[in-house]
């Protein structure tokens, strides 16, 4: 018997695809506004991306004692993806300010 439930894989397998799907939209949205920043949030929202592909590869093989790592290594992920958001947003903001003062942003 697999641990995970067919309706739980369906919501994990959407998960990962949807967060794909908000990587491109968010990415597009920096091309058509022609804002650097954008690009760098897109590109800040793969850890967490990883990290979901670790949780799922860990079911996938039925949590077996021996992948104990990649739950060690989905943590860490999730972590340093939530650093990288909360930056990438941060300066994202920073240059929305910096844009609307009339200025042009120093980094991007």
């Amino acid at each position: 018997m697999h641990a995970l439930s067919l309706p739980t894989w369906w919501i994990h397998i959407a998960s990962v695809l949807e967060w794909v799907l908000a990587m491109l939209a968010v990415q597009q949205l920096g091309l058509m506004r022609r804002e650097r920043g954008w690009r760098w949030l897109a590109l800040a929202m793969l850890p967490a991306l990883v990290s979901a592909m670790c949780a799922c590869t860990w079911h996938l093989f039925d949590n077996p004692d021996g992948l104990k790592g990649l739950v060690v290594l989905q943590a860490g992920l999730t972590t340093v993806g939530n650093l990288c958001l909360a930056l990438a947003v941060f300066f994202l903001l920073r240059e929305q300010r910096l844009k609307a003062d009339g200025e042009a942003p120093t980094r991007g």
